[in-house]
């Protein structure tokens, strides 16, 4: 009986070191993104049965995306060095007569072709605005990425370059995990202080954030969210369990437009309450989209973005 006991813990031993060491690798490779060139991921249909499992245990190399779409309005393409060292790549779109400007910031994986669209609406309204390339992203520099945590650099280099230039009205624009690190960056650090702040779709913590994805690809979100955060966090450096742009809104005292779709997969509506009730401003605002996901609202529902966005801006 004790033999048979003594192998049947060994064997969850072993279950447990396989799932961490499956949940290590993953972690790694969802915070890593490299040149297009130096990743050669085949189709699911071309892979030889080791491939495929490899894929499984080890997780997928991610290739940075290329920028595609540009804006339609005149552009400067320009550098903005972090405090950390790292070259970012981005738009300034520049007017006469400018009521100020808007910096944007892009989702997970995205580039500032994602916001094209958004960046000429912007423009339109008469606004100077000001797009980048987070690190690891596009063609900034740098192949990792920490969901918004060491991101915050990226705000602060990007807003500080507007400011430089005189600007005193600097809006803040951000979706998805650019929306989380306009919070993480606000909550960090006091100098930045923008005159108002759109975030779309921010997820109201990283776990939060992984569970979604999990439950995105049809496998249960616990343990595995749990496992993923934790060696997110411990490669990367920070505490991952404790990075909660929900918590991180109490720090917003500006004006604050809070937009959501109401088909979004990704973040739920308790997360988007979550966010808006702790926001430290006193005008803020919630607008939901009822026929929209974790997408661009602008692209989605056009009248009713370009309606609400005019008139929080002006």
């Amino acid at each position: 009986m004790k033999k048979w006991l003594k192998r049947f813990l060994y064997f969850l031993l072993f279950i447990f070191v396989f799932i961490n060491v499956i949940a290590a690798f993953h972690a790694y490779k969802f915070t890593h993104f490299y040149d297009e060139q130096s990743v050669h991921t085949k189709k699911p249909e071309q892979m030889s049965g080791w491939e495929k499992t490899k894929v499984i245990l080890t997780g997928v190399d991610y290739a940075k995306r290329p920028i595609t779409d540009v804006p339609s309005a005149p552009f400067n393409e320009v550098t903005i060095t972090t405090g950390d060292n790292i070259d970012l790549k981005g738009w300034d779109l520049q007017q006469e007569n400018a009521k100020g400007t808007v910096i944007m910031f892009h989702g997970h994986g995205s580039t500032r072709s994602g916001m094209a669209a958004e960046a000429n609406a912007f423009y339109q309204m008469g606004y100077n605005v000001c797009a980048i390339d987070f690190r690891a992203h596009g063609k900034s520099e740098g192949n990792v990425c920490t969901v918004g945590f060491n991101e915050t650099a990226d705000v602060k280099a990007a807003y500080n370059y507007v400011a430089r230039k005189g600007e005193t009205n600097i809006i803040l624009w951000g979706i998805s995990m650019g929306a989380a690190a306009i919070t993480h960056t606000m909550f960090d650090d006091a100098s930045i202080k923008p005159s108002k702040v759109m975030l779309e779709m921010p997820f109201g913590s990283l776990e939060e954030a992984v569970e979604a994805r999990i439950r995105m690809m049809n496998l249960p979100d616990q343990p595995l969210a749990t496992l993923l955060t934790f060696w997110g966090g411990l490669e990367q450096g920070f505490w991952a369990f404790g990075f909660k742009p929900s918590e991180y809104s109490r720090a917003i005292k500006v004006p604050v437009l809070l937009q959501w779709g109401r088909n979004d997969s990704r973040v739920s509506v308790v997360e988007t309450n979550a966010v808006f009730d702790n926001l430290g401003a006193v005008d803020k605002r919630l607008v939901i989209y009822e026929n929209s996901g974790h997408e661009s609202l602008l692209k989605k529902e056009p009248a009713k973005w370009i309606t609400t966005v005019g008139a929080f801006l002006n």
